[in-house]
């Protein structure tokens, strides 16, 4: 396994709880969807999965996170964020630097990879999202879509195992949304993808976990769990327009 969770709870403090025993594992290649509601605790499960958040045990003492086979541990850090790269919901989260090569050899060169090298990485990188010509721009004059495509490359450039995204297609136009999921799609790694966009979920994830009041209530297929009217209902969310047509026998082409 990849990524394995087992055990995990986490409150913030004032004591809201965001996690409450959560356990599963990612297998090599898989593309896993989260969902669920506001508020189900999905943003907190991803930071989790590459130390943003402080150290969380399970109640036996053992780290509630590995991946591969290290815990998400504070001695461990560096690593662990190498091998697990988060992409953030908003871009401004995430680009800070004045140019976009700057921000795409942000990555690499905390690694302490070689000059030659970072560059060689910025070129792939830019090249993998299709912004090749855009490494010497300023990252405020650039769309929506070309910045979250930025924040795609800086983490490539450091040639992660796990690509982590929050909400990847939001505020993005049709055109905007069906380049980054080609670009999600060619990551051969696994990828783990917290979103409200279902029929995302049905067209490109493998498997589906169904978080909500930061418990995980289902874990499978995503036709299967997200076809289930009762389990949507029950928790905030709708059986995606794809399934809905395939029911009737339509062919929504999305």
């Amino acid at each position: 396994m990849i990524v394995t969770v087992e055990h995990l709870s986490y409150s913030y403090p004032g004591g809201v709880k965001a996690l409450d025993d959560v356990s599963f594992s990612i297998a090599d290649g898989e593309s896993v969807a989260i969902v669920g509601p506001s508020g189900a605790g999905k943003s907190t499960l991803l930071m989790h999965l590459n130390g943003l958040l402080p150290e969380n045990a399970a109640a036996d003492g053992e780290a509630a996170v590995r991946v591969g086979e290290l815990p998400v541990a504070r001695r461990h850090l560096a690593e662990i964020r190498r091998r697990v790269g988060f992409v953030f919901q908003d871009p401004d989260d995430q680009l800070f630097c004045p140019t976009v090569r700057e921000d795409v050899a942000f990555g690499p060169l905390n690694l302490g990879l070689a000059r030659d090298e970072v560059e060689r990485r910025i070129a792939e990188s830019l090249a993998a999202v299709g912004l090749a010509d855009f490494a010497q721009r300023s990252t405020l004059m650039l769309s929506v879509g070309e910045r979250k495509r930025v924040c795609v490359a800086g983490v490539l450039a450091c040639r992660p195992d796990v690509l982590v995204l929050d909400e990847p297609t939001s505020n993005l136009d049709p055109r905007a949304r069906r380049e980054l999921l080609a670009i999600l799609d060619a990551f051969a790694g696994v990828r783990i993808i917290a979103t409200h966009d279902l029929d995302l979920v049905v067209a490109h994830c493998q498997r589906v976990l169904v978080l909500d009041g930061g418990r995980l209530h289902a874990d499978g297929p995503p036709a299967s769990i997200l076809s289930d009217t009762a389990l949507m209902t029950r928790h905030g969310l709708e059986v995606p327009l794809r399934l809905k047509l395939a029911r009737s026998g339509w062919s929504d082409g999305l």
